[in-house]
């Protein structure tokens, strides 16, 4: 069962109301919004307390350190994307799978486009080459972006077995991704995101279509 951010803090062992929901997620955004504009380093719970307008021990009721809330920050991020996936499902349904698979795919080049998304994803990279706990986060994230993208495509050329899909989704995860590198700029040279965008697409259309 998929790890979710709702699930996580509603298991916690001093259960989670919804009004306690709401403040762990605007613990959340103070959170990202510090990390996106100042690194890990700038990423205090002391900060985040003051950010979000609540004290300190408020914070650490929700997220007991600095680890666990940059844990959350992904899980929340992840469920970010799953919930767009699904809205894309139910609005084409009964339209073909493919162009459900390349409307998500435009989703995922939106999101990673995004500003805070970006230096967020650019930040958590850079810590996870020399940090344990981070390195083992961003493991399970791409996990879960396999996962999700290996289910988007499996089946759409019954010529292609399961096992070959999951290495596809592998590679679209590594497409993704990468295309964080040229920090794409979707406002301020559009000609540029539509020509990377085609090409993205035609890349992942054939590899979830071609023998």
């Amino acid at each position: 069962m998929t790890t979710t951010l709702d699930s996580a803090l509603r298991n916690k062992s001093s259960s989670t109301t919804e009004k306690g929901l709401g403040r762990a997620h605007d613990i959340l955004q103070a959170a990202r919004g510090l990390l996106a504009a100042e690194g890990y380093a700038g990423l205090s719970m002391r900060r985040v307390a003051q950010e979000a307008g609540m004290s300190l021990s408020n914070v650490q009721h929700y997220y007991g350190s600095k680890d666990l809330l940059l844990e959350a920050l992904l899980l929340y991020t992840m469920d970010v994307f799953q919930a767009k996936m699904d809205a894309i499902a139910m609005t084409m349904a009964g339209r073909p799978p493919v162009e459900r698979f390349l409307t998500t795919a435009d989703m995922f080049l939106e999101e990673i486009t995004d500003p805070v998304t970006h230096a967020i994803f650019f930040e958590i990279w850079a810590l996870a080459s020399r940090h344990p706990f981070a390195s083992s986060l961003m493991g399970k994230m791409l996990g879960r972006e396999r996962k999700a993208i290996f289910h988007l495509i499996r089946g759409l050329n019954p010529a292609i077995d399961d096992d070959e899909y999951m290495q596809r989704a592998i590679l679209m995860v590594a497409q993704i991704e990468g295309l964080m590198l040229f920090r794409l700029d979707r406002k301020a040279r559009p000609a540029q995101y539509e020509a990377v965008r085609a090409s993205v697409r035609k890349v992942l259309l054939t590899l979830a279509t071609v023998p």
